[in-house]
């Protein structure tokens, strides 16, 4: 079972967003079960849950984990594919976010389009290391900074802006044969906390996601 993976196919991603199927998603994903099991479970009838089983194998998203007989029957033990599933904008392709339409490195929206962008194309590249059983080469940081101020995070927006922007220069080898282009994405937003996260406290403007303070301007 993977970690998590990625869900490409429109079909595959209506099937795991059906509240029956997404809970038996997660039930399947903390191990094998047969669908007498998960009938119990999840109070359904044994035909029903049967059903979408299929489904959700038919779509990858589960597969056969062994067998087992009970009685005189012979019971399939499911399990998911993976621990947990993100849907790629591939499955909503005609209407996907496309950074290159704008660019506001002050805007939430192009914010989340980047981040769409993001999930498309490393889901994509998962998707052809596992086909070529190759080891995909990736690198990400995740961290988290308190300031005092908003000045002080326009401060450090500048500051990393200018520090990211020399590494490129000093690294990118523009004509060097045999090389291959990365994309590297640099993100800063507020923490979501979970019990005021509709609130949108501290997000700035609704519209543009701009902060309360933009780089040289006073708080």
């Amino acid at each position: 079972m993977l970690d998590v993976t990625v869900i490409e196919d429109s079909a595959a991603a209506a099937v795991s967003l059906d509240p029956v199927r997404s809970r038996l998603l997660a039930e399947l994903a903390a191990g094998p079960a047969s669908a007498a099991m998960l009938a119990g479970r999840v109070g359904l009838p044994r035909q029903k849950v049967n059903y979408h089983l299929k489904a959700l194998e038919r779509h990858g998203l589960v597969e056969l984990a062994g067998e087992r007989r009970k009685g005189n029957v012979t019971e399939r033990l499911m399990q998911a594919t993976a621990a947990s599933y993100v849907i790629s904008p591939l499955a909503l392709a005609a209407v996907q976010p496309d950074p290159a339409g704008f660019r506001d490195q002050l805007s939430a929206r192009w914010m989340l389009a980047v981040a769409a962008r993001l999930v498309r194309d490393v889901g994509s590249l998962i998707t052809g290391a596992a086909k070529a059983r190759k080891r995909l080469a990736t690198y990400a940081l995740d961290g988290e900074v308190r300031f005092a101020s908003a000045a002080d995070r326009a401060a450090f927006v500048e500051e990393l802006t200018q520090g990211v922007s020399a590494l490129i220069a000093r690294y990118h080898a523009e004509d060097a044969p045999g090389g291959r282009d990365h994309r590297l994405v640099v993100a800063l937003h507020p923490t979501v906390k979970i019990p005021d996260a509709v609130e949108g406290a501290d997000a700035g403007d609704p519209d543009t996601g701009s902060p309360a303070a933009l780089p040289g301007e006073p708080s």
